[in-house]
Parts: structure tokens; C-alpha cells; sequence
């Protein structure tokens, strides 16, 4: 064993002096059991992940409290709307919200932006809404178009077949008996996203330009209606089992029970019927945009119509997109100020005609375009791919990819909410310093003193 030298140090050269005496605790500390805690700096691993983590959750955390003071101040700015009376025999105004599920996803996402971004502003307005959803790709041309002939219908157009008038029809001619107005000014609509926009348009189109009957269906030629009708051999006679055991299922059967008998079949073919009607099918379009040209406006389509507001919904997938997202998570607040101008447009009620095309102040190509067709087209390069695929389409109209198709005469007809330079002044004042942030909310609130407090009790 190496023995150390005079200065101690051991002839392999490892330093080997006397330790370091630890400091002596506190003997408060002592005497209250505590362990002898030596404060010191963490390791350098311990200092990057806690810089991470507390870096990140602070720009959540400012995101989040700018995205909340932007939301305050477009619902300060419609508030008194609220306060304003109303005649006991006057209905309120009434918005109608169109939404649907964004390319490739659920109803779901749509659902929260609306809830997260436009509802907040409708409830300080205590402004009412219906929505027309849809959960797939053109219904909401649909459901709007239909609409717009069920409006037709009421207001004395002739059709071949009548349309059934549901309990909304039912409650609104009660209504009418009981002497309650309708609100005597435009209602407007809020329409959210750029797929949803284009269904817009295009139900809007299909309604005030289309027919109120369906088309007929396509004459089936000769040659393949007796193929169809006439039944093959394989499907007429069921093959006999050399087993008796064995059961052949018999193409006729509809995937009925082959050892059922008769009365039980009878009664499967009702229920099978059921299911297959409580199941909404998507009507086919009653024309199509090249018959734009060629078809009439209909008589009781009004000189101007409802107004928009187009409001964005910023919606990417991919997990090579996963950067783009990281960003647009940091930066909600800006989606809350664009969603809440149009909103709090839409609620005040102030707008203006589209703009025609060649209006634009631009000197590109998109001058050229009606304003319709340019609102919110960056948002469709967002689409995933899996909806740009025109495979299995069979020549279908696909509203998402088409272009979108203005007839001039409902293009000029069209109305778009804006928000007016005095409003967007007093917004900018609105003073929401006042507001908690997320770091008072962490301690209590004061007790606020009741109204009633200092008075006598005559007063």
C-alpha cells in the first residue's frame, strides 16, 4: 500500500486531504428534529428540465390570459345589447350557425372552436342561435338549400309535391295566432370555416336557383333494366346440402335466419325497414353550376339577402405538421381576435355588399375573383390528403375541391358583416387591466362589501 507523502498525497497521485468539516446546523433546527438541510444549486440535468418545463408553461400561460382579455373585451364591447329591452310580443333576433366537421376529423373540433371562440360573445349579447350542422361533406349544401325551399314554399311558390311542415312550423303559426312579431330586422348568419363556407355558397345557389322539385331520376336503359330484373339462376334455386347438417344461406334471404320460420322472416323485414329509414340520406343536388346560367331566380327571392360573417378554423393534421401545430397552440390569441372581430361584427349588426369582382385594391390575378371566393383561402391548404383524392368520386360534385361558383345575381345580393371604425375604437379602449390574471387568481378574492352596508334603515 502506497503511503502518502509530507503534502498527502499517495504516490498515484490522487489527492487524499483532509475532508471538509460540514457546517453545523442551526440548533433551532436541531432541537425541532429537523434534518440538517445544506442549501445548495441543482445538478446541470436538474437546471435544463426545470428551464424547459417552466419556460414552456410560462408562454402557455400568457397565451392563455391574452386569449381571455381578448374574448373580455369583444364581450364588453356587445354587452349593452343585453340591457336593451324588448316588447313582450317581439321575438329576439336570432342568429343561425353553420358548422361542420373539418376535412377528415369529427364534429367534435368544430364543436369546441364554436364553443370556445363564438360562444362566449353570443352569451354577453344574450343573442339566440340555431345551428345546421353537418357531419359530412355537403350537408350543410343541404340542409341550407332546403331551407330555402321549405321558405319558398311558405311564401307561395307552387310545387308538385308539398313539403312536410314540421313542430317549428306548427309552434310559429301559434305564434302568429297569439299576435308575436318576428324580428323586424336582418338575422344573419355565422359561418364557420372555409369547407363550411363553400357548402354555404353553394347551398345558397341551389336554393334561390334551383328547383323545388326534385329531378327526375336518370331513364335507366332497356338492356340493363331487364338484367337487373331478371333474376339469375343461382339466386332462384338454393343448391341442396349432401349434409344434412350443412345449411346453404340462399342470396334472397337478406341475412335472415335460414332455420326461421316464415311469420319470424315477416317479422325481421319490418325492423330491417326501420333501421334503414331512422338513417338521414343526403338528397342529391337539384342543379348544378353549370346550370346556373340557364335557370330563372326564384320570385321570392328578396333584393338583398341575410348577411355573413366567415369566420376562420384553423385545423391541420399530420405528424410532420406537429411544428406548425406547436406554434399555432402557442398562439391562440390570435385566432381569438380574428373569431371575435367577426363575431362581435355579426352581433352589432353593421354591414356591407361583397365586393364584385375587379373591385380589389390588389393588381394580382385575385382581383379578378368576387370577394366570396377568396375569403379564407389559405385554410384549404390545410386540407388533409386523404379528402384531395378524387378516386372513388364517379364523377361526383365535391363541393370542398371544386371551386367556388358565383351566378352575379346572387353574388351581388349577398351581404357580409363588418365591424365599424368606431366600434373597433371603442374595443381598443375597453380597459381589461382590471381583470385577474392567472397569477392574483392564485390568492382569494376580497370580500366585497354588500350594497346594502353604511344605509340606515330608512333608506
Amino acid at each position: 500500500m502506497a503511503e502518502p507523502d509530507a503534502k498527502g498525497a499517495t504516490a498515484g497521485g490522487a489527492s487524499a486531504g483532509p475532508a471538509k468539516a460540514p457546517k453545523p446546523q442551526n440548533p433551532v433546527f436541531r432541537m425541532m428534529g429537523l434534518p440538517n438541510i445544506r442549501m445548495k444549486l441543482p445538478s446541470r440535468n436538474w437546471c435544463i428540465f426545470w428551464g424547459v418545463v417552466g419556460t414552456w408553461t410560462a408562454a402557455v400561460q400568457y397565451d392563455r390570459y391574452e386569449k381571455r382579455c381578448i374574448q373580455r373585451r369583444y364581450a364588453r364591447l356587445v354587452e349593452h345589447i343585453a340591457k336593451e329591452p324588448l316588447d313582450a310580443q317581439q321575438l329576439p333576433r336570432k342568429l343561425s350557425i353553420y358548422i361542420s366537421a373539418p376535412p377528415a376529423d369529427s364534429l367534435v373540433s368544430a364543436r369546441e372552436h364554436f364553443t370556445e371562440y363564438i360562444k362566449p360573445i353570443l352569451v354577453a349579447a344574450a343573442l339566440d342561435w340555431d345551428a345546421v350542422e353537418g357531419r359530412r361533406e355537403g350537408d350543410v349544401r343541404a340542409g341550407l338549400a332546403e331551407r330555402i325551399r321549405k321558405l319558398r314554399y311558405k311564401r307561395g311558390e307552387q310545387m308538385k309535391e308539398p313539403i312536410e311542415l314540421g313542430t317549428e312550423d306548427d309552434i310559429e303559426a301559434l305564434r302568429q295566432r297569439a299576435g308575436v312579431k318576428e324580428w323586424n330586422g336582418p338575422a344573419g348568419d355565422i359561418v364557420v370555416g372555409r369547407h363550411t363556407w363553400k357548402e354555404y355558397v353553394r347551398g345558397l345557389h341551389e336554393g334561390w336557383l334551383g328547383p323545388l322539385d326534385p329531378p327526375a331520376p336518370a331513364e335507366v336503359p332497356a338492356e340493363l333494366a331487364l338484367a337487373v330484373t331478371e333474376p339469375t339462376p343461382a339466386a332462384t334455386t338454393a343448391p341442396v346440402a349432401a349434409d344434412p347438417l350443412v345449411t346453404v344461406h340462399s342470396s334472397t334471404t337478406d341475412d335472415a335466419s335460414p332455420t326461421a320460420s316464415p311469420e319470424a322472416q315477416a317479422e325481421e323485414k319490418p325492423k330491417e325497414e326501420e333501421k334503414k329509414d331512422k338513417k338521414k340520406k343526403q338528397p342529391a343536388p337539384f342543379n348544378t353550376t353549370a346550370d346556373y346560367e340557364h335557370s330563372a331566380v326564384a320570385q321570392t327571392c328578396p333584393r338583398s339577402l341575410g348577411p355573413t360573417a366567415v369566420v376562420p378554423l384553423p385545423h391541420l393534421l399530420g405528424f410532420w405538421n406537429f411544428p406548425i401545430r406547436i406554434y399555432r397552440y402557442f398562439n391562440k390569441r390570435k385566432v381569438a381576435e380574428e373569431v371575435g372581430r367577426e363575431t362581435a361584427a355579426a352581433v352589432l349588426g353593421a354591414y356591407r355588399s361583397f365586393e364584385a369582382a375587379g373591385e380589389a385594391p390588389s393588381e394580382d390575378d385575385s382581383s379578378a375573383q368576387w370577394e366570396q371566393q377568396r375569403l379564407l383561402a389559405h385554410e384549404e391548404a390545410d386540407f388533409h390528403k386523404s379528402v384531395r383524392d378524387r378516386k372513388d368520386d364517379n364523377g361526383k360534385e365535391r363541393v370542398w375541391l371544386d371551386d367556388v361558383v358565383l351566378d352575379p345575381r346572387i353574388a351581388e345580393r349577398m351581404k357580409r358583416f363588418v365591424l365599424e371604425p368606431e366600434a373597433e375604437d371603442r374595443a381598443k379602449n375597453i380597459d381589461t387591466s382590471s381583470d385577474k390574471s392567472w397569477i392574483k387568481s392564485l390568492w382569494p378574492a376580497e370580500k366585497q362589501k354588500p350594497l346594502w352596508e353604511g344605509l340606515t334603515e330608512d333608506e
